[in-house]
């Protein structure tokens, strides 16, 4: 079994579209915090904080399985499908109380942004992440 980050996202009313479900994009934004969460936070209690200066997003790509009302916090559990020299896939389960909402993968490249290029992973991020492949 796969290591997974668990991160619990509060929906906001703004993440609302005309029906009262999350609107399509807004996944995007909670996948984004949970993202986040783990490579910047879970990275600084790893020890490590290299990814925090630069990873951009090659795609994006999401299922939709059914919609997410206002309420309570969702739970987006991820782990690291897939690492490469110099990128990396992040998959997602986001889960609406015990139900599975939605399924999700990014593909991420970190950056060097002082040269304004992507770069290669280097071995203390590919052993980070490998703890969540």
């Amino acid at each position: 079994m796969t290591d997974r980050f668990v991160y619990h996202c509060p929906v906001r009313w703004s993440d609302m579209d005309a029906y009262g479900h999350v609107n399509n994009a807004r996944f995007l934004t909670l996948y984004e915090e949970a993202r986040v969460a783990m490579v910047f936070v879970g990275g600084r209690e790893a020890g490590m904080s290299t990814l925090e200066e630069g990873v951009i997003i090659v795609r994006h790509e999401i299922d939709y399985l059914r919609p997410v009302d206002y309420g309570d916090p969702v739970r987006i559990e991820m782990w690291i499908e897939d690492i490469r020299a110099a990128r990396f896939t992040v998959a997602y389960e986001l889960f609406d109380g015990e139900v599975l909402a939605s399924r999700a993968r990014t593909v991420c490249a970190p950056y060097d942004l002082s040269e304004q290029r992507p770069r290669r992973l280097t071995e203390a991020e590919r052993a980070f992440l490998s703890g969540y492949q």
